[in-house]
């Protein structure tokens, strides 16, 4: 999977430089994907796309670019595991220099679930009942999940906060910030990313996080399972 990351890699970074070229704020999308514990792939897909339209559209789309990073353009080839996709994601967030390459990272939460499947906090479990019974009839991917656990999931848990990669990408972007702050004013070629002053923004639920938790790091998910190779190093 090492040339495939590479050129993924490489193909995002030029996307990311062309839209900054544009005059843009650029900025990542953290959101769970797989399928697992009663998430379900192709409704994150579309919750993925809303976001990054609604976020978009709040900032000015001639102002402000989101990376979906659940977009198809982005999917490595069948078969890539969720290690393999956290070292590109480690890469792209990083930036070819270790100190981040975009402007500001939105992690999904409730809200934006929520918000997708018309809950308005009456009755919202059954809302969820009655989505999965009409959906499932036209897709067989969402009829193998089990529709208690797709209930209860986006009822009760829908956030980057039960998701691994979302755990890691936390942890990416406290570094990089980390970093930042670490960093000698007059030692750095590039000041423009240097101090407490010039950061990432980072966002939650569509709130700005307070600065004591994006300082915080969280548990680990899928990070240290895929090794970087040479050319391709984490930082």
């Amino acid at each position: 999977m090492r040339d495939p990351i590479q050129k993924k890699v490489q193909e995002i970074r030029s996307r990311i430089d062309a839209e900054k070229a544009k005059g843009k704020v650029v900025g990542y999308l953290s959101i769970p994907i797989s399928t697992i514990a009663g998430s379900y792939f192709g409704e994150n897909v579309k919750v993925a796309a809303e976001i990054k339209e609604r976020v978009e559209s709040g900032f000015g789309p001639k102002a402000a670019w989101l990376l979906d990073s659940a977009g198809p353009e982005v999917s490595l080839p069948s078969g890539a595991n969720g290690a393999e996709y956290m070292l590109m994601w480690t890469n792209v967030l990083a930036g070819p220099d270790g100190l981040g390459a975009f402007d500001f990272v939105y992690f999904t939460g409730p809200s934006d679930f929520a918000y997708h499947f018309g809950l308005d906090g009456h009755d919202d479990l059954t809302k969820l009942d009655q989505y999965y019974d009409s959906a499932s009839k036209t897709d067989p991917g969402l009829k193998a999940v089990s529709k208690k656990e797709f209930r209860a999931y986006y009822g009760i848990g829908a956030s980057v906060t039960y998701s691994y990669g979302s755990h890691d990408e936390w942890d990416i972007v406290r570094s990089i910030k980390e970093a930042r702050r670490k960093l000698d004013e007059k030692t750095t070629a590039d000041k423009q990313k240097v101090g407490i002053a010039i950061q990432m923004g980072v966002y939650f639920d569509g709130q700005a996080v307070a600065p004591g938790l994006f300082e915080t790091g969280i548990a680990a998910g899928n990070a240290g399972k895929c090794a970087a190779p040479d050319d391709t190093k984490t930082r």
